[in-house]
C-alpha cells in the first residue's frame, strides 16, 4: 500500500518511549491556530511511498529501539492514512517491534478501529479542555477526542495524553485540572505531558504565505510551565 509522507526520523526521542523510528504523514484535516507544520496540511504534498519501503528502513535501525523503543507514526494526522498504518502496524507487530499512533484522535470509523488492532501505545492530543475552545481554535467538537479515549479506555491501549501550553489559551490552572481530571477517568492514561508553546514556525508560514494565528503570543516561561507540571501532578 502507499501512502503520502511529509519527512522520516531515524532514531527519534520525544514521540514516545525510548529510541524510535518517526514516520511523518501528510495531510491534516484540523487548523489549529498552535499548529507548527503547516506544511503537513495538504494531502496531495509529501512523497509517495510503500510500507515495504518504510519497513526495511525501519529494519536498519532495529538495534537501537532497545526494550521500549520502535516506531511511532505522527502527522499531520496520521488517521486520514489508517489503512496504509494499518498495513504498516502490521509489519512491525509480526516482527515483534512495539507501534506508537500519535493523533488528534478527531476520526473514528471502522478503518481507525482496524488501525488500532495493531497499536501498542497512543499518544492523544487533547488540545483544549472545553467545547468552545475546540471549535474556534482546532476545527472540531471536543466529543471527537474524547469519543477516540473511550476507544482507548475500552481496548485498555497505553496512553499518554498530550497539551500544548498556549499563554492565554491553556496555560490556567482551571484548564490543568480540567486536563487532570480527564486523565484520572480514564485507566489506560499513562502519563499526561505539557507542551511548550514554540514560535520557530514562523519561517514556515511565512514561506507559504500565510498567517500564524497565534503569532503575537508569547511563549511560556519555565517558571510557568514548571508551575503547572506541579499543579497536574498534585493531588
Amino acid at each position: 500500500m502507499i501512502g503520502r509522507i511529509h519527512s522520516l526520523q531515524s532514531l527519534g526521542t520525544v514521540d514516545g518511549p525510548g529510541v524510535r523510528f518517526v514516520v511523518f504523514l501528510q495531510g491534516c484535516n484540523l487548523r489549529c491556530g498552535c499548529c507548527h507544520n503547516p506544511d503537513t496540511w495538504s494531502i496531495y504534498g509529501g512523497t509517495e511511498i510503500e510500507t515495504d519501503e518504510i519497513f526495511s528502513r525501519v529494519l536498519r535501525c532495529r538495534e537501537y529501539f532497545g526494550d521500549k523503543g520502535g516506531v511511532t507514526v505522527s502527522g499531520g494526522e496520521p488517521l486520514l492514512q489508517a489503512g496504509f498504518v494499518t498495513e504498516f502496524f502490521s509489519k512491525c507487530c509480526k516482527s515483534g517491534i512495539n507501534t506508537c499512533l500519535d493523533t488528534s484522535g478527531s476520526i473514528i470509523n471502522e478503518y481507525t478501529n482496524a488501525l488500532l488492532d495493531v497499536t501498542d501505545r497512543v499518544l492523544l492530543d487533547i488540545k483544549y479542555t472545553t467545547d468552545k475552545d475546540y471549535k474556534e481554535n482546532v476545527g472540531c467538537s471536543i466529543a471527537k477526542p474524547l469519543k477516540f479515549l473511550e476507544e482507548l479506555e475500552r481496548r485498555q491501549i497505553p496512553t499518554w495524553l498530550r497539551q500544548v501550553t498556549i499563554p492565554t489559551k491553556t496555560d490556567d490552572e482551571e484548564n490543568i485540572l480540567r486536563l487532570r481530571n480527564i486523565a484520572k477517568l480514564h485507566k489506560c492514561v499513562e502519563k499526561v505531558e505539557l507542551l511548550p508553546f514554540r514560535k520557530m514556525c514562523l519561517i514556515k508560514y511565512n514561506a507559504l504565505g500565510i498567517t500564524f494565528p497565534f503569532g503575537d503570543l508569547p511563549e511560556p516561561s519555565p517558571e510557568r510551565m514548571e508551575a503547572l507540571n506541579k499543579l497536574l501532578i498534585s493531588n
